[in-house]
Order: C-alpha cells, then structure tokens, then sequence
C-alpha cells in the first residue's frame, strides 16, 4: 500500500484533493441541465466504485505498507460496516446538496451546506485524532468560512444586478409596445401575467427558496458526518488505510445511489416524476460524464484517505486533510470565473467581493497547510 512518507508529498496529495474535489462538477454542467441529478448519480457512482476498485488493486497492493485486502481481513467487520456507513451518509448529502442549488441556487446552497459541513467535519475529526496546530487549524476554518460568505455576497449582487437587468429590459419593451399603440391604435397589447399571477409567483419562488435553506441545512449536517463517521473506520492500528476504506465507501455509495434514487425520482425535489427507463434515454455522453465526474472525485477522495492514513511522522491527521480537501471550493469558484464566465459583465460591487473572497481563501489555505508544521 503506497502512502505518502513525507509532509511535502503528504501536501502535494491534499492539493490533488482540492483540485479533484473542486473540479467534479463541471461534468454536470456539461451534461446539460435537461439531464436530472438523479440520471447523472447512477453513472456518478458507477465511475467512484471503478475507480476505487482500480486503486485498490494497484497503489493499495504495492509498496512497503501491508496491502489493502490485509489490512481489510484485519480490520474486521464493525471498521468495513463505519466505511459502509460514511458512504451511504455523503451519498446522501451530495444528492440533497445538487438538489439544493436547483432550488435555491448556488448563493445559497453552496455557502450553507459546504460551509457547515467545513465546520461540523473538521471539529469532529479534530477532537477524534488531535493533529496540528489548533490556532492555525481553526483560524484558517474561520477564513475559509469566512471566504465563503463573500462567495455567497458576490452571486447574491449578481442575482440582483441581473434581475434589475431584466427589469428595465422589461420597462423598455412595454415602452415600446406603449409608443407603438399610439402610432397604431389598432395594435392590442395584452398582458402576459395578472397582478394575481405575479403575486403568486412570489411566493412560489420564496418557497422554493426557502425549501432550498432547509435541504442545504440538511445536506450540511450530513456532508460534515461521513468523515469522522470514515475516519473511525480508517484510522489506527486496525482501520482498513486508505484503499480498503475508499473501496468500502465507494461500494456504500452504489448501493445507497440504488435506493435513494428510486425515492428521489418518485418523490422528486426538484421537478416531476420520472421514471427509471429515463436513464436508457440518455447519450454516450451524458453518461461517460457521469462516469468521469464519479472518477474525478475518487481521486481526490483516495489523495485524501492516503494523507490521512499516512504515517505519524508526516504528521497530518483527518482534520487537517478534510479542511484542506474542502477548500475545493476555491476551485469551483475558479472554474466559474475563468471557463463558464459566471461573473461576466458583473459590476465592481461584485467583482470587490470576488477579490476579498480570493485573498480569504488563499490566507486560509496557507493557514491550514502551516497548522501540521508549526508546533504550539
């Protein structure tokens, strides 16, 4: 079982993590948005088990640390059923998680669920296995955190921005028909909407928003519990390492995606029903993203394992690699600005907060990266 030996490679992996992590999701957008979370979870899936079978079988049986399936037959049955479990419980959170930003939109959803699940994940592990620094540790969360609020700032002015857009294009196109009717009487203007209708589109849209917090509220809870719940599977003298516990995840993953799909696209969040057959209605591509996309995240997922698993002189524990891991969203935030131009055209308002939002982040990534170095 290869495992990093020194703290420059242990960093070098969580760094992987971060990019993997952080990078995933590009395959759902694109998929397209006509393809549903609940299609692209079974192909999701698919890919993470693949991909932690293909690790197992190869960095996990090499090297000088005892092999995988060794150190599974060692760890025993209540260490596969914590892996098992912490695989069920991110499934589940990843899925509420997606569903929250079609209701709510990423300036909710994202900030709320990764931000708790930052705070809950790293606070858990570190009272499980005390590693680093606990200023630097915790004070590099607070800047994360942080960062994430000015993350959630910037879409929130750019939501506002746009909708005052769309408003005076509005105005301007009534103005129009206005000034049309008076130079032909003729030409009837109706109304596309009743006061009534646009009233009750209100409060549909702020229930949508507000079932939006609640789901992203959940997915939050969840998302900072699969780790310490991984972690206790992984860790120690008798866990299962790295590569056996990726595999036991990965599987718990697959078999939960089975059952929480079947519910999801019978009791949908996010849309109408469908049905299974759907998912044969799919392209080569929508699929083999999913896959891919499943793929990206086990990559950085067995990068992480591998750190937190690693020796005691590396000296980096499951706090510190899931706080770094989570960091992700930096890269997320990355790839909207500079691929999908999210921000473009954004006024300076949005674009000050983006910058403070920048500089937090990498203040608070350098924060966590000194917390396993620098001793109290």
């Amino acid at each position: 079982m290869i495992l990093p030996s020194t703290y420059q490679s242990a960093l070098l992996l969580l760094l992987l993590c971060m990019v993997c992590w952080g990078s995933w999701a590009n395959t759902i957008k694109l998929a397209g948005p006509k393809w549903r979370f609940e299609l692209f979870s079974f192909d999701y899936a698919f890919g993470l088990l693949v991909a932690a079978i293909a690790a197992a079988y190869t960095f996990g049986s090499m090297g000088a640390e005892i092999p995988f399936s060794d150190r599974m037959l060692v760890a025993g049955t209540r260490m596969q059923l914590y892996a098992l479990a912490a695989g069920v419980v991110f499934n589940l959170a990843n899925m509420l998680l997606i569903a929250a930003i079609s209701l709510a939109g990423m300036s909710v959803a994202f900030p709320i669920g990764i931000g708790l699940a930052l705070v809950i994940g790293v606070t858990l592990n570190y009272f499980m296995e005390p590693v680093g620094n606990p200023a630097l540790l915790f004070g590099g969360i607070a800047l994360v955190t942080l960062a994430i609020v000015f993350d959630s700032r910037a879409y929130t002015l750019q939501a506002r921005e746009a909708k005052r857009a769309a408003q005076a294009s509005a105005s301007r196109a009534a103005a129009e028909a206005a000034a049309r009717v008076e130079v032909e009487p003729h030409v009837a203007v109706v109304s596309p909407k009743s006061p009534y209708r646009r009233s009750k589109g209100k409060r549909s849209e702020h229930k949508s928003a507000a079932r939006g917090i609640v789901i992203s509220l959940l997915s939050g809870l969840l998302m900072g519990s699969f780790y310490p719940i991984l972690a206790a599977g992984m860790t120690g003298d008798l866990g299962l390492g790295a590569y056996g516990a990726a595999l036991i995840f990965a599987v718990g993953v697959f078999a939960s995606t089975l059952v929480f799909n079947i519910f999801f696209m019978n009791v949908p969040l996010v849309g109408h029903r469908i049905p299974i057959t759907d998912y044969f209605k799919g392209t080569l591509k929508q699929h083999l993203l999913g896959i891919f996309g499943g793929m990206i995240w086990a990559v950085g997922g067995i990068a992480n394992f591998a750190v937190a698993t690693a020796p005691a002189k590396v000296n980096v524990g499951p706090a510190i690699s899931l706080a770094i891991g989570q960091c992700a969203t930096l890269i997320s935030v990355l790839w909207g600005l500079l691929i999908w131009k999210e921000f473009s055209g954004s006024s300076s308002t949005v674009w000050r907060a983006i910058v403070i939002m920048l500089l937090l982040f990498v203040a608070g990534l350098t924060a966590l990266c000194l917390a396993p170095v620098i001793e109290l």
